[in-house]
């Protein structure tokens, strides 16, 4: 069965005919159940997001923040398993008909065997992975696999990468490139800043054609709409898993994600009236 890269590559192009950039969405599987999981990327996507990126739960997730690493955490102590990231995977996109994409560390798949997970994510539908540690030159297994099978493979590019690294880079990757707009790790924060624009810029300049999507630092509608005036997409992370963190019970995370969603698919479509309640209140190292 073949997987939903081109479901991925069509919902960008349609974004962009609309005049805006895409809503992508994070959250990770099992959290803050398998079945809440489930319900928070189904609310996601009901309320306005693009895409969904499904965080496969590691134990030493070290490129995200304490946000999203209290949240790996309580998944992995829940059980979670990389059955319980296909499903999730399967269950959103059967529900929403979106382009759903895994997010994880190289090990989990390594171990779990590269023909075996891109042959399994396919059939439940998925369209890729993002893949934030796993280097080009080491890649070619991965992406044979994932060619065959019909995935993504989205490499993430930092504002550190040399010219001739984003190139490298940007030929190897398909889907779109995950641009993170700051060194470090995820989380949200008061500004995006200048070095994301000139990312894209240089990312665009590679000459792959791929679209450009920022993640890392947006949390709000008027950060959405900022980074929408230069990205073909916008990814949210931190700001989704906080709002599932702070509610008092699972039913009202759910709500609180949709609405989330909502407010910022106003602000990628340039509707934005920004309270500065998304994230405001945490602490401003953490970055996603």
């Amino acid at each position: 069965m073949s997987g939903n890269i081109q479901l991925l590559t069509d919902t960008l192009a349609a974004a962009r005919a609309e005049g805006r950039s895409a809503l992508i969405a994070y959250l990770p599987a099992g959290f803050p159940t398998v079945d809440g999981g489930i319900e928070a990327a189904k609310a996601v996507l009901d309320g306005g997001a693009d895409v969904v990126e499904v965080g496969l739960p590691h134990s030493d997730p070290v490129l995200d923040g304490p946000v999203i690493q209290t949240a790996d955490d309580i998944a992995l102590r829940g059980g979670v398993r990389i059955a319980d990231v296909l499903r999730t995977v399967r269950e959103a996109h059967r529900a929403t008909g979106k382009p759903i994409l895994v997010m994880t560390y190289w090990n989990p798949i390594d171990r779990y065997g590269v023909e075996r997970f891109t042959a399994e994510l396919a059939e439940a539908g998925g369209a890729g992975c993002i893949l934030p540690d796993l280097p080009v030159q080491e890649s070619a297994p991965w992406r044979e696999h994932a060619d065959k099978h019909g995935l993504a493979t989205v490499f993430v590019v930092a504002p550190s990468s040399k010219d001739a690294r984003l190139a490298e880079i940007t030929a190897a990757g398909s889907g779109f490139v995950y641009a993170a707009s700051l060194m470090g790790v995820t989380g949200t924060r008061e500004s995006v800043g200048a070095q994301a624009r000139d990312l894209v810029e240089r990312t665009r300049a590679a000459g792959s054609g791929l679209p450009v999507c920022v993640g890392i630092g947006v949390s709000t509608p008027a950060q959405a709409a900022e980074v929408a005036g230069f990205a073909d997409g916008v990814i949210v992370g931190s700001a989704f898993v906080k709002r599932m963190l702070d509610a008092p019970d699972r039913a009202a995370g759910v709500e609180a994600v949709r609405a989330l969603a909502g407010d910022l698919a106003k602000g990628v479509r340039g509707l934005a009236q920004d309270t500065g309640g998304a994230g405001r209140g945490d602490r401003p190292e953490i970055r996603r």
